[in-house]
C-alpha cells in the first residue's frame, strides 16, 4: 500500500505516491570567504532601493561576518529601520529579489526573510531602531573578530555539531545556543571594561 501525499512546492500542488518531494536542508560548513563581505554589500544595494526611506543602517552579522570562521554559506543581514510596521508594505518588492517573508519567525519584534528554500543564501533580520537585538548581534561579531581564540572554539563546536546533526538544522542551532549566550555575556563585559 502506498502512502499518498500532497506536497506544496513553490505554489504548485503535486500529488505523489509513496515519495515525499521535500528536500532536507543539510548543514555544510565551508572555509571563510572574503566574497561574503562583497555579497553583503551587493545585496544591501538592492535592499536599500526598496527600504531607503525607512532604512537607518544595515549590518553584516552572523558567522559569515566573523573572520576566519567556517560557516554555512548564508549571509545574515540585520536591517535597522525607523518603523517595523512599514516593512510589511515592502514584502512584495523583497519577494521580487527572491526573499520569502516569514513574519517574526520566533523572535518578537523582528521581521525575518530568507532567500532560497533548501539552498538558502541570505537571511534578513529586520528590527526597529532601539531594539536590544541590534546591539547584541553587532557586539557578538565585533567581540569574535577581536578574539581569535574564541573563534577557534566556536568553529570546533560548529564542526562537531554539523557532523552530528548534518540534516537536522534545528538541533544544530540548539547546540550552538549555550556557547552564543556565553559569548553574549562575555562581549557585554568586554565592551563595558
Amino acid at each position: 500500500m502506498y502512502a499518498t501525499n500532497i506536497v506544496l512546492t513553490r505554489g504548485i500542488n503535486k500529488l505523489t505516491r509513496g515519495v515525499s518531494c521535500k528536500k532536507m536542508r543539510t548543514i555544510n560548513l565551508v572555509e571563510h570567504s572574503e566574497w561574503w563581505a562583497t555579497d553583503f554589500e551587493k545585496e544591501i544595494g538592492s535592499i536599500n532601493d526598496i527600504l531607503s526611506e525607512n532604512l537607518i543602517a544595515a549590518y553584516h552579522i552572523g558567522s559569515t561576518a566573523i573572520s576566519k570562521l567556517r560557516s554555512k554559506s548564508v549571509i545574515d543581514i540585520l536591517l535597522e529601520v525607523r518603523l517595523l510596521s512599514e516593512v510589511g508594505k515592502r514584502n512584495k518588492r523583497l519577494e521580487e529579489l527572491g526573499y520569502d517573508a516569514k513574519g517574526e519567525y520566533g523572535i518578537e519584534g523582528r521581521r525575518f526573510f530568507q532567500k532560497g528554500v533548501n539552498e538558502r543564501t541570505h537571511h534578513i533580520h529586520v528590527f526597529e531602531t532601539g531594539n536590544l537585538e541590534i546591539e547584541r548581534h553587532k557586539l557578538f561579531v565585533e567581540f569574535m573578530n577581536s578574539h581569535p581564540g574564541r573563534v577557534a572554539e566556536y568553529e570546533n563546536l560548529k564542526i562537531e555539531l554539523a557532523s552530528k546533526y548534518k540534516q537536522e538544522p534545528d538541533k544544530y542551532s540548539e547546540g550552538k545556543a549555550t556557547f552564543i549566550k556565553a559569548i553574549d555575556a562575555e562581549a557585554t563585559l568586554w565592551k563595558n571594561s
